[in-house]
Parts: C-alpha cells; structure tokens; sequence
C-alpha cells in the first residue's frame, strides 16, 4: 500500500522500489494490479496458501479426546503410542491416510503437543515400600567411612 501510494504520487517505477526496498519487478506486477484492479482490491492479500486440512477442528479434538484416553482405550495391548499407531487411528476413525511424518506435524504445530519420553517405572510399583527401602534398609547397606586413626609424625 506504501509503494501504491508513492506510484500515484507519480514517482517512477524505480524510485519507488528503491525506497520501499523491493525488486522492480515487485513494483510492475503491483502497478499492472492497481491498473486492473484498484489499489484496494488489486494489492488485498493472497488467499490461504496449501491444500485444505483433510481432519476437520472437530476431528482434531476427536483424535485429541482418543490420545488422552491412551492407547489401551484404541485397541493396543501396551500405553505407549507411536506415530504408527496414531496414524492407524486417524485412518480407522476418520478414514484419512496420513504418513508417519505428517501425523507428527498434525501432534506438534495443529495440536501443541510435543514429543515424551515415557517414564521408565513399572505400574505396579509400591511407592511406600520403595520409601521404607530408601529410609531404613539402604542406610543400613551403605559403607561407612572408616576413623582416620591419630597421626603419627606426633
């Protein structure tokens, strides 16, 4: 809009590409725009760029109520999901086919979830036992440091 304005102002092609600091090129496709179709219409944004989302929002909080459920929820016999197995849902659920790659994106820059490691610990840990352990019987194990006996340069 500042380089429309410049050119109805009558500066030269050049000048205003200079000053806006763009090609010349820029400055003729934006001059043949206005000339066709109005500073307003001719210079508005582009439309969104890409193809459409295959998975509608509805979807994508759909796919997320699934994932948080986990994966023993979906059919899988163990609580760690893949990209694999997610995609699978998406493909069983919505009947979209989406590689490995791209079900990453959809997780990370759709839904704002990031990749997690799971935490190495069995389900059937008893944390108190674990406690008393730590407390009581590692104390009991752990080595002593030996008395320094008195010096003898004395």
């Amino acid at each position: 809009m500042a380089a429309a304005k410049l050119l109805n102002r009558g500066l030269s092609q050049a000048e205003v590409a200079r000053r806006t600091k763009v090609s010349r090129e820029s400055v003729r496709r934006w001059w043949n725009q206005i000339v066709r179709h109005g500073a307003a219409k001719g210079l508005q944004k582009a439309g969104r760029a890409g193809r459409k989302s295959r998975l509608a929002a509805s979807q994508i909080e759909k796919l997320e109520t699934i994932l948080l459920a986990g994966p023993e929820q979906a059919g899988f016999s163990n609580g760690l999901w893949t990209l694999d197995r997610i995609a699978k849902v998406i493909r069983d659920q919505f009947g979209v086919q989406y590689r490995s790659g791209h079900v990453w994106w959809i997780l990370h820059k759709k839904m704002g979830w990031s990749c997690q490691r799971p935490v190495g610990r069995a389900r059937e840990r008893n944390e108190a036992a674990i406690r008393y352990w730590k407390e009581h019987t590692w104390p009991a194990l752990k080595k002593k440091p030996k008395k320094r006996a008195g010096s003898s340069s004395s």
